[in-house]
């Protein structure tokens, strides 16, 4: 399969970097961050509301779409795009994730990875080829290999057997995605979106030796991108910057580098520093349903009693539509009396709030200004910076 994904770096301020990624449904500008649209919508947003906010790139969960509705009835309504109506770029995890975050519901062998359905209970088998396929019926943009993370707490023992498997999983799902062409010539795959790219993922744990071997035998089997995984996984946050700093540089400079599932602004500005062009993390809509917005001056905790006659806005230097809007009064009324209108408007700010920082870093790079930035969103998110 010949992708259709490229990527070119832009502009450099030290290892930030600004770059452009092509894929078949759009031009994404990075450093950028991809809203999570776990079942295929990004929850309490339409992609109206996402166009609007500037996204233009989001994730997809291969599992949970697999479960529902299941890939083969998208692939016979088109793919992802088209069912969703979304038409910028996606880029799919593999499903290996939910062997971490579902562990008491699965087992995992050299084979793949067995789950019990959280719907019904079924058994449902993940192989590094199944996770292509489904992926390849998806027609995500980007496809993720199929991998193994572990708890930060795992021997190094346990680590370096897990990257292994990890390496296996990903030559057999580089061999499957490169085969997909004869295979859906054959009939035996669905393919939605032939321009497909595929991301390998470089694992280890905290070890930095295991990183950078696996890294070093990751870009050997040769991938469109690359992804540092198994961190935000209960590590503390300078490991997780540790990590990242000795990876990002053994990936290919001319590829584009995902940290994935992290993190607070800080954190993707520390990650930027060194070279990472992609992000993605459930903490601006999860947060936002749990009545805690991002803000330029760190985060706000909606509920606080302090915002009962509060009549600001929740960022005075946002200008989002709930910013634009409403008052700190009225969204701590509508989330104490559970309103889902609360739920939307929180999202819509956290999610502009964290595309607009993207565009903030992107500029900030651009005019070699990235440094004060950074140490501007450390200042603001660090621990002692929440109400």
């Amino acid at each position: 399969m010949a992708p259709t994904v490229g990527f070119r770096v832009t502009h450099r301020d030290g290892a930030a970097r600004t770059g452009e990624l092509t894929t078949p449904h759009g031009l994404v500008p990075t450093p950028a961050f991809m809203p999570v649209g776990t079942q295929g919508a990004v929850k309490a947003l339409t992609n109206r509301d996402l166009i609007d906010l500037g996204a233009e790139i989001i994730l997809a969960n291969t599992y949970h779409l697999h479960l529902r509705p299941g890939e083969s009835l998208i692939g016979r309504l088109g793919g992802l795009h088209r069912f969703s109506g979304w038409e910028r770029p996606v880029l799919t995890d593999s499903g290996g994730y939910q062997a971490f975050s579902l562990a008491g519901r699965c087992t995992l062998d050299e084979q793949g990875i067995t789950f019990r359905s959280h719907l019904d209970g079924s058994p449902h088998l993940l192989t590094p080829e199944s996770s292509t396929d489904i992926q390849a019926a998806l027609g995500s943009d980007v496809a993720m290999v199929l991998d193994e993370c572990l708890s930060s707490l795992a021997t190094r023992e346990a680590t370096a057997a897990s990257m292994e498997r990890t390496l296996r999983w990903a030559r057999r799902g580089r061999l499957r995605h490169l085969a997909i062409p004869d295979l859906a010539a054959r009939g035996e795959v669905v393919v939605t979106n032939p321009g497909q790219a595929q991301f390998g993922i470089v694992q280890g744990g905290t070890d930095l030796q295991l990183r950078a071997e696996s890294a070093a035998r990751t870009v050997e089997i040769g991938f469109e991108g690359y992804a540092i995984g198994g961190l935000s996984v209960g590590e503390p946050a300078p490991t997780m910057y540790e990590i990242v700093a000795a990876t990002a540089p053994l990936l290919p400079d001319g590829a584009p580098r995902y940290l994935m599932g992290t993190g607070t602004p800080a954190d993707i500005a520390e990650a930027v520093a060194q070279g990472v062009d992609l992000f993605d993390c459930v903490l601006p809509t999860r947060n936002a349903r749990n009545g805690q917005l991002f803000t330029s001056e760190g985060r706000l905790n909606i509920k606080n009693a302090r915002y009962a006659e509060d009549t600001r806005p929740p960022d005075e230097a946002c200008g989002c539509y709930t910013c634009r809007h409403v008052s700190r009064a009225y969204l701590r009324h509508l989330y104490l009396a559970g309103e889902i209108t609360a739920r939307v408007l929180n999202t819509l700010h956290n999610v502009h709030f964290y595309l607009d920082s993207m565009r903030r870093i992107r500029d900030a790079i651009v005019f070699s200004t990235f440094d004060r930035l950074r140490v501007a969103f450390r200042q603001a998110f660090s621990p002692n910076s929440s109400d």
